[in-house]
């Protein structure tokens, strides 16, 4: 069971979310959560388990070898993200632009641009009781995240490919890396706040699942502020509003302070257990 929580926008609460389903979860069941914000993962600092393993990540760029190079421009031809160009008789690699397609090395009548492995990021698992807990983290100047969420995805995948509840705290937004994020997920979890910009955010994240295929229910923070929009906006498109957590100042510094809620305030807790019936319900129906 793969579960990813997103969300149209950043701040709307995919971690707060993410780490108590996670923990609460753990607490009587296996449970993977994974941290595909590779940009800036923060579950982290919510979940203090013990360092298991750890290993470096890398993506492959092109290197020009200018002695075998006959200077074609083939590669600058191929290239559809302007990683490779030829300028007089030198060939610039942009290793920020390159999505690792090998289309330049593979295409190079001369193996003049052979794909060396460059060094993207790390990722780090941790355990705390049945919960596995594993984030990615880019390198500084890295601008690409999709390629290490991919590679984070396919770890999660080899080393716990058995039955387990997988849960995917996801970047925010509607671009690449959500896509990369959420695609194989069974279900999604929209997070969103009650709010003109929480609404409109929305709308994106839910034509970007329809568009992915993907199965999706939608979770409201801070519940209380704003107005209805969100709620009959989602009753006109037939989309389930699984739960509403409600917008409380105790909330914010339980938060702050780095702690989970569901421990400290019963009604959040009532909330998550509300999600995790109805996603697991709808699972065993989409089984059926």
């Amino acid at each position: 069971m793969k579960i990813a929580i997103a969300s149209g926008k950043g701040g709307t609460g995919k971690t707060t979310l993410s780490t108590n389903l996670a923990v609460l979860l753990a607490e009587t069941e296996k449970v993977i959560l994974t941290d595909l914000d590779v940009e800036e993962p923060n579950s982290g600092l919510f979940i203090k388990g013990n360092l298991i393993h750890q290993e470096e990540k890398f993506k492959m760029v092109p290197r020009w070898n200018s002695e075998k190079c006959a200077l074609c421009g083939n590669c600058q031809k191929v290239c559809n993200f302007h990683a490779v160009i030829q300028i007089v008789d030198q060939i610039m690699v942009f290793p920020e632009l390159c999505h690792s397609c090998y289309a330049c090395s593979e295409l190079c009548p001369a193996n003049s641009l052979p794909m060396i492995p460059q060094k993207m990021g790390e990722l780090r698992e941790y355990k705390l009781g049945n919960l596995i807990f594993i984030e990615s983290k880019l390198d500084i100047g890295q601008e690409q995240a999709v390629p290490l969420i991919a590679q984070t995805n396919k770890y999660v995948d080899e080393k716990y490919s058995g039955e387990i509840i997988k849960l995917y705290d996801s970047p925010p937004g509607t671009s690449c890396p959500v896509i990369e994020a959420t695609k194989s997920a069974d279900f999604v979890i929209l997070i969103t706040e009650p709010t003109p910009f929480g609404l409109h955010d929305l709308t994106l994240a839910v034509e970007t699942m329809r568009e992915l295929g993907r199965e999706f229910g939608v979770v409201v923070n801070r519940y209380g502020i704003g107005n209805d929009d969100v709620i009959d906006y989602c009753e006109s498109e037939k989309i389930p509003v699984i739960a509403k957590i409600f917008n409380s100042r105790r909330i914010a510094e339980l938060y702050s302070r780095g702690n989970l809620l569901y421990r400290k305030i019963p009604a959040v807790k009532d909330e998550l257990v509300k999600v995790l019936d109805f996603v697991k319900g709808n699972l065993d129906r989409g089984e059926t």
